[in-house]
């Protein structure tokens, strides 16, 4: 019963459809790297798993947003920056719409999008590289508005361009703009004409997208900046809370905030490490601090259980970890050293694991061990962009090619509750 009470939270405030089998978004339906309803292989065949079908792609790093098996690439073709609606089962081209770029990597030679799109009522919001925010229609691809929060709101360039993912809560779109014009760090938007519906804080933009909570009665906005963790009434830009999180110079935050329960998870690498938030009716409270256990430099941990089942490290210096850890007790309960660098979805009690040089790796979910189940090379270039699960199918992206992946099982189980439950 506890479950199902969450679950409906769960529905009212994330930006999902609610079809099922739907990756309306970034981290999947529930924007937590969970998704309900699917029945994976426990192995694969000889070589990997099966490949549907795959493309070639432009630059980027944006993973795919799917809905009623309708899948949404957004990538950069030449000074084009391009979103596709494809077929799921087949990855053939329904529209495509382009608009013009001219943004050109500094600290990163990247120069095309990497916020994942977002999929909304029959609408498609995609965020580019270079700052335009656009609306699009989910059926032909029209552009229904574009807004230029670069111009609108002087905003730096930043390290690597735009690359936080808008959210949608109480029916706006909110936005880690990073603006210096009129406090316009975080921004909300009209969802049918773009207009501007408040703005607050004055920090820069980050690389952590925002997820949404209801809790103690309200809903939250909670966004990682470039320099804080802070919870934001989403009807009207108010301030609930707000902790120092992230250093100046060259660093960024890049995981997205993890809610278990009426408590709020922020991890960066860089020297930040982790940061562990209570939230109360009219307050929050930092509960730790610890820059030993996890320190990922861009994937979000997935709750499994209460529990925290992430990546340690980062992608260009030194070795990274898996490990699963108590938030309460900051106790390590497994770890997998010199794992690599990877991003996470939990399914079917089952971690699918992209790793950044292209393996795909299945393993058991749990809190007691970790359990390898299948590992396969998949890609054959650098792979950051994160992973999409639809019905049974995965879709993965590296820098110069896009695959779908049959995962399905081949004699499915009854539907469950899963274990991913708020303690």
């Amino acid at each position: 019963m506890r479950f199902l009470k969450y679950i409906l939270l769960i529905m009212l405030y994330t930006a999902s459809d609610s079809f099922a089998g739907d990756w309306p978004q970034i981290l999947g339906p529930y924007r937590n790297g969970h998704i309900r309803g699917e029945s994976l292989a426990k192995s694969w065949p000889e070589g990997g798993p099966i490949t549907k079908w795959q493309r070639t792609v432009g630059s980027g790093f944006a993973g795919l947003a799917i809905s009623q098996n309708v899948a949404i690439l957004f990538h950069r073709i030449g000074d084009q920056e391009t979103v596709e609606a494809l077929e799921a089962q087949t990855g053939k081209v329904i529209w495509k719409h382009s608009i013009p770029v001219n943004y050109r990597g500094t600290f990163n030679p990247n120069d095309g999008p990497i916020a994942v799109p977002l999929i909304y009522n029959n609408r498609i919001y995609v965020y580019g590289i270079s700052g335009k925010l656009q609306c699009l229609d989910f059926k032909t691809g029209k552009q229904i508005w574009m807004r230029d929060t670069h111009k609108d709101y002087q905003v730096g360039e930043g390290y690597f361009g735009v690359g936080s993912t808008p959210i949608i809560v109480e029916n706006k779109l909110i936005v880690n703009v990073g603006g210096k014009r009129k406090n316009a760090g975080i921004v909300a938007f009209s969802l049918d004409k773009g207009i501007t519906l408040w703005q607050t804080m004055q920090d820069d933009a980050s690389y952590s997208s925002p997820v949404s909570a209801f809790l103690h009665g309200r809903y939250y906005a909670i966004f990682i900046t470039r320099l804080h963790l802070v919870g934001v009434d989403p009807r009207n830009g108010n301030v609930l809370f707000q902790f120092p999180f992230g250093k100046r110079g060259p660093t960024v935050n890049g995981a997205n905030p993890v809610v278990v329960g009426k408590y709020i998870f922020a991890t960066a690498s860089y020297g930040v490490g982790g940061l562990w938030v209570q939230t109360e009716r009219d307050s929050a409270s930092e509960v730790w601090r610890n820059g030993q256990i996890m320190s990922s430099q861009y994937t979000t941990p997935v709750e499994y259980g209460g529990t925290l089942i992430g990546i340690d490290g980062r992608q260009d210096i030194g070795s990274s970890r898996l490990l699963c850890f108590d938030p309460k007790s900051k106790k390590v309960l497994w770890s997998k050293d010199d794992f690599g660098y990877a991003t996470l979805i939990e399914a079917d009690d089952k971690l699918i694991i992209m790793k950044s040089d292209g393996k795909l790796v299945l393993a058991e979910a749990s809190q007691e061990e970790y359990k390898e189940l299948a590992r396969a090379q998949v890609l054959n270039s650098t792979t950051r962009a994160l992973p999409a699960l639809s019905n049974g199918l995965l879709f993965v992206r590296s820098e110069k090619t896009l695959k779908c992946l049959q995962l399905k099982s081949d004699n499915p189980v009854p539907e469950k509750p899963d274990k991913a439950t708020l303690k």
